[in-house]
């Protein structure tokens, strides 16, 4: 397993054509949207893209969370992705976060995302931006921008009508409401649900039709 401790990110190379992606900020519940972060992630994309070896990504969270989204206690500061003038924030989205949908479309290789915990904001677009998605019973998805001031902008308005419908999508973005593993399958946000402790292993099978 190839690591960089300093990005949060880890790289598992290829075994059977899959290859694992970790988010691996567990302490701070794996926010996507710091500068380093969101680096690794491209990085991580482009050596995947460049593995004659990788057929299929599997990218999951540490620790308790697949992802908090946006690093809140930066933005409130106003860091990170957001700030005091509008458009700086609007120039940040653009340089930042909003590269992950770019190259996650621009991949030759489908993405599976195995959602290990809460998929929050920015986190739960993430999902969206992957090929398909499996979902501990730990797992719950929320639009939740709109609690913030924000909208979803990280290709979460664009993604999630297409995957779970108009209406369903309104719901979650106008509320912020977290929706549950089961509900989850139940709308076709995820292909599957499993017991927490069998996520990985099933991602792996799941992979492994896929690569085959």
């Amino acid at each position: 397993m190839a690591q960089n401790d300093r990005s949060g990110v880890l790289y598992q190379d290829a075994r059977q054509g899959i290859v694992t992606l970790t988010l691996n900020r567990p302490e701070l519940r794996n926010p996507i949207s710091d500068e380093d972060i969101v680096t690794a992630l491209l990085a991580a994309f482009d050596r995947l893209q460049a593995d004659p070896a990788a057929r299929v990504a599997i990218l999951t969270g540490a620790g308790t969370a697949f992802s908090s989204g946006g690093n809140l206690k930066k933005m409130r500061s106003g860091g990170g992705l957001n700030d005091r003038l509008p458009v700086r924030t609007r120039r940040n989205y653009r340089s930042g976060s909003q590269k992950l949908p770019l190259a996650l479309e621009a991949l030759e290789i489908p993405v599976i995302a195995a959602v290990n915990g809460p998929a929050i904001g920015a986190g739960c677009d993430l999902t969206l931006m992957c090929d398909l998605r499996i979902a501990s019973e730990k797992a719950s998805f929320a639009e939740n921008f709109v609690r913030l001031g924000l909208i979803p902008g990280d290709g979460g308005a664009w993604l999630l009508p297409r995957i779970v419908g108009f209406a369903k999508a309104c719901e979650m973005a106008l509320t912020g409401e977290a929706v549950a593993a089961h509900e989850a399958k139940t709308i076709g946000l995820v292909s599957a649900v499993v017991p927490h402790g069998e996520l990985l292993d099933a991602a792996h099978r799941f992979a492994l039709r896929i690569a085959a």
